[in-house]
């Protein structure tokens, strides 16, 4: 934990501070970063940058009031004058009555993170190796016939470690770790000109995979995407890829979020204990994956994190909360606080996974028979009261069957709450990511294509 005494005591420093600014309570960030990014094109170096500091948050609290500040300068004088800037905009903030720390004997005693391998203990990749992984992604993509030129391509190494510490008593840190690949390729030229991309990212440089895999695929699924058209319009089915379907069960994820709840603006909100999925669909957040990166033993209030169902047997089970939300609502916190160095708690979910079918993708496409397959996304206009979902998308036309063509500039639409409900798996859920959601089919939906 040597790696952390630094951070802890700029914690401590700031809880002084507040303490002697006159906060009832107070809590403290201390988030030192660093990262690394290579983009080349053409063969040879186009882009490098490296970026690093450390950055301290501090929050205090006064008879019901809050008020956060933050700042990357580290000397008593500014740590002094955020301590009394803090506290002197708490004492014209609103009052909350649900706002304050948690109580000690909620607290976790738990707070080793090793266990999830959150940090990678191998050395930090050079520039020069960042730039021969995204030249090898870069080169297999030209590989592929069709590829008329990449459009970048790019390696990524990123670490971080934070230390969070209450006037409560609590004080725990950890660290975190990124690698990260991906190209971005273009097929055929001017106004038929399309593009596709390809990328991963993990905790760990060994669970990456080879640079000649994410080019090709990038290529692959640009060549797919010539000559593009318009689909038809009309009520069709409509599978989204998994590369998107994710998109769609965020929806969901936010809509049960404490804070929309609280406010009122949730179409999920008279929902509670009610079917929002169709039957035999679960919907699990498991925060203690091993070597994912958004995982966690304890959230950012220093309660101990849990894995738990979001929806059971298509059956929403309860909402994401942090603790003022939890208090709001007259519930307990479901330990999903998080929090930057400039911003107060608020509640969000991590590692999230859908139960997945027993058909795959192709399987579905030939019963839809006669509909759209989505494998990307553009813009959205989603009412978060009512549900009603409208966005651009782009993909391919499927008819008899069959991918017919490529599909660009089209507009699906419909509500949320209807659309959950008519939803079939596919069984190709990705592996490493946040959201492990599989195709999903969705019934009847409205396109508007040519």
């Amino acid at each position: 934990m040597s790696e952390f005494l630094e951070l802890q005591a700029l914690t401590d420093r700031l809880l002084t501070a507040a303490r002697k600014a006159g906060a009832d309570q107070a809590d403290a960030v201390a988030l030192e970063a660093a990262a690394v990014s290579v983009d080349v094109r053409g063969g040879r170096l186009e882009h490098a940058e490296r970026a690093e500091g450390v950055e301290i948050g501090l929050r205090v609290l006064i008879g019901g009031r809050q008020a956060c500040v933050s700042a990357s300068d580290r000397s008593d004088r500014t740590i002094g004058e955020m301590a009394a800037r803090a506290v002197a905009m708490a004492r014209e903030a609103p009052v909350d009555d649900n706002l304050g720390l948690a109580e000690p004997g909620q607290l976790t005693r738990d707070t080793d993170s090793g266990r999830l391998e959150l940090f990678d203990p191998g050395p930090e990749p050079s520039p020069e190796e960042l730039q021969d992984l995204a030249l090898r992604a870069e080169a297999a993509a030209l590989a592929v016939e069709g590829v008329s030129q990449i459009e970048s391509a790019g390696a990524s190494h990123s670490r971080r470690r934070m230390w969070i510490a209450g006037s409560n008593g609590f004080s725990a840190g950890y660290g975190r770790s990124g690698h990260g690949l991906s190209a971005v390729v273009i097929t055929g030229e001017g106004l038929g000109m399309e593009r596709d991309w390809a990328g991963e990212s993990r905790v760990h440089a060994a669970d990456m995979p080879a640079p000649e895999e994410i080019g090709r695929l990038a290529g692959e699924r640009t060549v797919a995407r010539r000559g593009a058209r318009k689909p038809p319009t009309g009520a069709f089915p409509i599978l989204y890829d998994e590369r998107v379907s994710g998109g769609l069960i965020g929806h969901l994820v936010g809509a049960a979020n404490g804070s929309a709840v609280a406010r009122g603006a949730s179409w999920l909100r008279d929902t509670l204990g009610e079917q929002v999925l169709p039957k035999g669909f679960d919907l699990l957040e498991n925060p203690h994956l091993p070597r994912h990166g958004s995982s966690r033993v304890f959230d950012a209030e220093g309660l101990a994190t849990a894995p738990r169902l979001l929806v059971r047997d298509g059956v929403l089970q309860g909402w994401t909360l942090d603790l003022a939300t939890g208090r709001k609502l007259g519930m307990r916190s479901t330990a999903n606080a998080m929090r930057g160095a400039g911003s107060p708690p608020s509640p969000g979910v991590t590692n999230l996974e859908l139960t997945a079918g027993s058909r795959t993708r192709d399987e579905l496409i030939r019963e839809m028979g006669r509909g759209l397959l989505v494998t990307s996304m553009l813009g959205a206009s989603v009412n978060a009261t009512t549900g009603d979902y409208s966005r651009g998308a782009g993909g391919f036309w499927v008819e008899n069957g069959e991918i017919a063509y490529a599909v660009n500039e089209c507009t699906i639409a419909g509500n949320l709450r209807d659309m959950l409900l008519r939803l079939t798996a596919a069984n190709d859920a990705p592996e490493w990511r946040g959201m492990r959601v599989p195709s999903l089919l969705v019934e009847g939906m409205t396109l508007a294509g040519a």
